[in-house]
């Protein structure tokens, strides 16, 4: 009735990620499925990925016979003992008659509350053996597991006085807004109360980018208006994200004089990173619409009036608006990109200087429209998981963006292309180093270059060995050519884009700096000296 369709990766950590692109682009659950032993150890990167950003996904895993556990057997790994830290949960089956209602349990798990990865360890004698199967309709209860939560109406109330008195308010709309499906209560909301509205890198998307209350990304490198107005802010509306090192900056002196409004499903993101003052747990779009119509109508003109002001000269410093000099910069190629599939692309980026460049030029008006590594920051993941989501949304424009290095951990996976017949678009930014490090070398460690510096195959002749498309880039003028020629094509194209080698992304947020402390790209005419000491204020 349901015929599994399987697809052979060629390392299990791709399988893992393809799970993982799988499960983002749909909303469904993932599964990969691996031997014991080293197959099953293959899947913890990608186990880890979905655990930090919250992926719904099953893992089933072989084990040695049960006699045998224990004994160091041939391929013997404790995996469940390996992924406890990595896993919402995970299961050590030894009976057949238990596989059903495990297997059961773990969708449950994966897919309710906060969504996360399970893994399946299944020994051999339990797979080979057989047993009479019932099939169990009842609810799932498992005991010390109780994944809704109904919010207090003290809570709201609160909420919504604060809401009401803030005269600077601004929303954070986290990866929770997709995972609650929760895009247009969200939107109901804000043009409601009139409160504009910044995003976590995964939660691009969740709100229209187009919106024109969306301020943009926040963060180490968000955009340096939308920083500011968060220190300056006197209210935060926090909706299912969890205040990530990478959007806060200096806990002690972050948002300073904001109240925060902090609207969580996993009740351990609460207080965990920064004090919430109205603590509400739940559902992101059930609690919103709690408070929508208790919300009053507003025009905000003076805050929304300053917060433009604050943009400054971000103008002339984009670099989409400096003269190229006949360069191929990284942030045209995805720019470019953008406009040529009219945004409407469901882009899977990598890790790295690409990855932040894509959130900046790459505007996305729809919800898992965008699947990135976020919270561990896995090199390796897109080629993956873009033929995941592939699979999940095969109507979709599928696009990969990464880097070269990135690339390189899992080009294996073109197979997988090739095999399946499978189209995907894919986009290396090619600059020649290990940019993001790089960058880093450049600002904060005097321009030493240790282990960033990468030689690289030819990829479009790595694509054409695996009889495959691939086009090779290296100016402006060259990139609307090579994007049309590859929408045009049945099967996989990949595109070797030859960018500048030392670009930087800007701003950025120094590790560890006040979250309003940027440095910024020098203006058009200063001397390139190092961009450490051109933070926003100093100017």
């Amino acid at each position: 009735q349901y015929p599994i369709h399987h697809v052979l990766t060629r390392h299990e950590q791709g399988a893992s990620h393809m799970a993982d692109g799988y499960a983002r682009a749909s909303g469904e659950v993932g599964v990969a499925i691996a031997t014991s032993g080293p197959g099953a150890t293959n899947l913890v990167t990608g186990l880890a990925t979905a655990m930090l950003d919250s992926v719904p996904m099953v893992c089933v895993t072989g084990q040695v016979p049960s006699h045998l556990i224990g004994t160091d057997a041939f391929q013997e790994t404790d995996i469940t003992g390996c992924t406890i830290p990595v896993t919402k949960h995970n299961y050590l089956v030894t009976r057949p008659e238990d596989i059903a209602e495990t297997i059961r349990e773990a969708f449950y798990v994966a897919r309710s509350g906060r969504p996360g990865p399970v893994v399946v360890d299944i020994t051999k004698d339990a797979q080979q053996q057989s047993c009479t199967f019932t099939w169990n309709d009842e609810p799932i209860v498992l005991p010390g597991y109780r994944p809704n939560y109904t919010p207090l109406s003290e809570q709201l109330e609160e909420a919504v006085e604060l809401i009401h008195s803030a005269k600077r308010p601004i929303i954070f709309a986290g990866q929770g807004v997709i995972k609650a499906q929760a895009t247009q209560v969200l939107t109901d909301f804000v043009e409601k109360s009139d409160i504009p509205v910044a995003c976590t890198l995964l939660g691009l998307g969740g709100f229209p980018a187009t919106h024109e209350r969306n301020l943009g990304m926040m963060g180490m490198h968000g955009e340096t208006w939308v920083n500011t107005a968060i220190q300056e802010a006197d209210l935060i509306v926090a909706v299912g994200m969890r205040f990530d090192d990478r959007v806060t900056g200096n806990l002690k002196t972050y948002a300073q004089n904001a109240k925060k409004i902090h609207i969580e499903l996993d009740p351990a993101e609460i207080n965990k990173n920064v004090r919430a003052d109205v603590p509400i747990v739940g559902d992101a779009r059930s609690i919103l619409q709690e408070l929508l119509p208790h919300i009053e109508k507003r025009e905000r003109h003076d805050w929304i009036e300053y917060i433009n002001e604050l943009k400054g000269d971000s103008s002339v410093r984009d670099i989409q608006n400096l003269p190229d000099l006949g360069k191929l910069y990284a942030a045209h190629v995805i720019f470019d990109l953008y406009k040529l599939t009219e945004g409407k692309a469901l882009v899977v980026t990598d890790v790295g200087q690409h990855q932040m460049w894509e959130a900046q030029y790459y505007k996305h008006d729809h919800p898992r429209k965008l699947l990135t590594s976020g919270g561990l920051g896995t090199m390796g993941f897109a080629l993956p998981a873009a033929i995941g989501a592939k699979f999940a949304k095969p109507e979709d424009e599928v696009w990969v963006i990464c880097g070269d290095g990135g690339f390189q951990m899992t080009q294996a996976e073109l197979s997988v292309c090739a095999q399946e017949g499978i189209k995907v678009n894919i986009a290396i930014i090619n600059n020649g180093f290990l940019g993001m490090v790089r960058q880093w070398q450049e600002f904060f460690f005097g321009g030493r270059y240790v282990a960033t510096p990468l030689v690289s195959p030819d990829f479009s002749k790595i694509a054409e060995a695996h009889g495959l498309k691939g086009i090779r880039v290296e100016t402006r003028a060259e990139v609307e050519k090579a994007v049309r020629e590859a929408q045009a094509h049945d099967g996989t194209v990949l595109i070797d884009f030859r960018v500048e080698q030392e670009d930087a992304v800007y701003p950025m947020v120094p590790a560890g700096a006040d979250l309003d402390d940027m440095i910024q790209r020098p203006k058009p005419g200063v001397h390139q000296h190092n961009p450490i000491f051109e933070t926003g204020e100093d100017e």
